[in-house]
């Protein structure tokens, strides 16, 4: 029977022979375990397998696993939220998380800096984009997104990273391929902006399971993997 250890093998090759293709480094590309609707028992054996980052969209829910998992003795983690938060629970991943990859609007930005407690390392952050215009979809304009940056980045307890894109499912590797460069193009604007406060601006978080291969091609930095790791998932996801 095929192990979750097994499962983070095979990504990591993936991840490989698509860097290899792409003419990149193996090395530029970090993997987020996307553990979900999934218990501390399959994070633990992921992390057992040598996997520390995974990557959470329900708060409450990944709160609780955190607590579970220091409990059973685990390793330290590194949690990184990747579901839209609303105002409500802006405290808990100030206080928890060690990254947030959805801030699509300066509100939540700033909530999350102010509710950052002192004695912890500022909270990763990275621009959530809306790259295909879908209206189901959280992620700020990418017209909007240098000026919501230069905001961002002046926030004392939060450190901008980069950006992240969620697209909507498409049908081939090319098209894939071209919507995320949609987001690699935003990165470049940012990057090159001359703005304050992006000495560590270096993250594009970009590629899941059905498309991390066209993530890469376009220059992902960070690929965020569920399916690949864990199998179907737990419950519906709601």
């Amino acid at each position: 029977m095929t192990t979750i250890a097994d499962n983070l093998q095979q990504v990591h090759d993936r991840m490989a022979q698509a860097c290899a293709a792409a003419g990149r480094d193996p090395a530029s590309v970090s993997l987020l375990a996307v553990s979900k609707t999934f218990g501390p028992e399959a994070v633990l054996a992921t992390a057992q397998a040598g996997q520390r980052a995974f990557g959470e969209n329900y708060i409450q829910e990944a709160v609780e696993k955190m607590a579970a998992l220091q409990a059973m003795g685990a390793p330290a983690l590194q949690w990184h939220c990747i579901g839209p938060v609303q105002s409500n629970k802006t405290r808990l991943v100030a206080e928890h998380f060690d990254w947030m990859h959805t801030v699509d609007r300066l509100k939540i930005a700033e909530r999350l800096s102010a509710q950052r407690p002192d004695h912890l390392a500022p909270l990763q952050v990275c621009i959530q984009l809306n790259v295909d215009g879908g209206l189901n979809k959280s992620g700020a304009h990418p017209e909007e997104a240098l000026a919501l940056a230069q905001a961002v980045a002046m926030l004392p307890h939060l450190c901008l990273r980069g950006v992240m894109s969620i697209p909507e499912p498409a049908p081939d590797h090319a098209t894939q391929r071209a919507l995320h460069q949609r987001a690699r193009a935003v990165f470049d604007r940012i990057h090159a902006s001359g703005i304050a406060g992006l000495e560590r601006f270096d993250t594009l978080s970009l590629g899941m399971t059905a498309d991390l291969d066209a993530a890469i091609e376009a220059g992902s930095t960070m690929v965020r993997v569920g399916t690949g790791i864990f199998g179907g998932r737990a419950r519906p996801v709601t």
